[in-house]
């Protein structure tokens, strides 16, 4: 513990560790947000009606998964936006690798609620509209909770190859530190425990967004 204490406090080593780790969480956060948007309409585009909107749907999703994350941020990087803002390159190209498997997410949950309970609202007078808003819906989000969780929590453990492109996140500091100080395991701990722990904050939101949802269910 003395010698965490000097390496992490006593040296000032704690305020590189953390604007690294916000680095990270931005990143991270940011592609979650705007891969859940774009993934929402490929989910869309992957079940309308129109086959060839269908086909460019699938064809981006198999490309985008196929490609290594790390190979699409350096083509992202050195060649299609060579001249942006390293930290903006990141967000887009994560968001459009988060996109592609929320999309399939998202259509094999839809694809997995049940039917029964939408042909009995409609036969009821609800509309579509309403059909998917009110039961659809949250059938597939229930469905999808678990698996969009852990692909949050590999996307913040994807981001950890952003060094690669200059952007000091939470491991090139780690990396850096380790080479600076000669203590690799210290640092490589310290990275190891804070990765941990994003992990366990997207666990514990979760948890607590289920209660919620589970405590107004009662009440209504």
């Amino acid at each position: 513990m003395d010698k965490f204490y000097s390496l992490i406090i006593e040296s000032g080593m704690w305020q590189s560790v953390l604007s690294g780790l916000w680095v990270t969480i931005r990143i991270s956060a940011l592609s979650v947000l705007f891969g859940s948007l774009l993934g929402a309409g490929l989910c869309w585009l992957r079940t309308c009606k129109i086959g060839f909107l269908r086909g460019i749907a699938a064809l981006y999703i198999a490309l985008i998964r196929g490609i290594p994350p790390l190979m699409l941020l350096m083509m992202m990087f050195y060649v299609i936006f060579k001249k942006s803002e390293p930290t903006t390159i990141a967000v887009i190209t994560f968001s459009l690798n988060f996109s592609a498997y929320f999309s399939e997410l998202m259509r094999s949950a839809l694809s997995a609620a049940d039917k029964g309970q939408a042909e009995a609202a409609l036969t009821a007078g609800f509309t579509r509209l309403q059909v998917f808003r009110l039961i659809t819906l949250p059938q597939a989000a229930r469905i999808a909770r678990p698996v969009y969780e852990s692909t949050i929590i590999n996307l913040i453990q994807w981001t950890s190859v952003v060094g690669y492109v200059t952007i000091t996140d939470l491991t090139r500091v780690i990396n850096t530190a380790s080479a600076r100080t000669m203590e690799p395991v210290i640092m490589i701990c310290t990275g190891m425990a804070l990765y941990l722990g994003m992990a366990y904050l997207v666990k514990a939101i979760f948890i607590l967004t289920d209660h919620i949802g589970t405590k107004r269910s009662v009440r209504a």
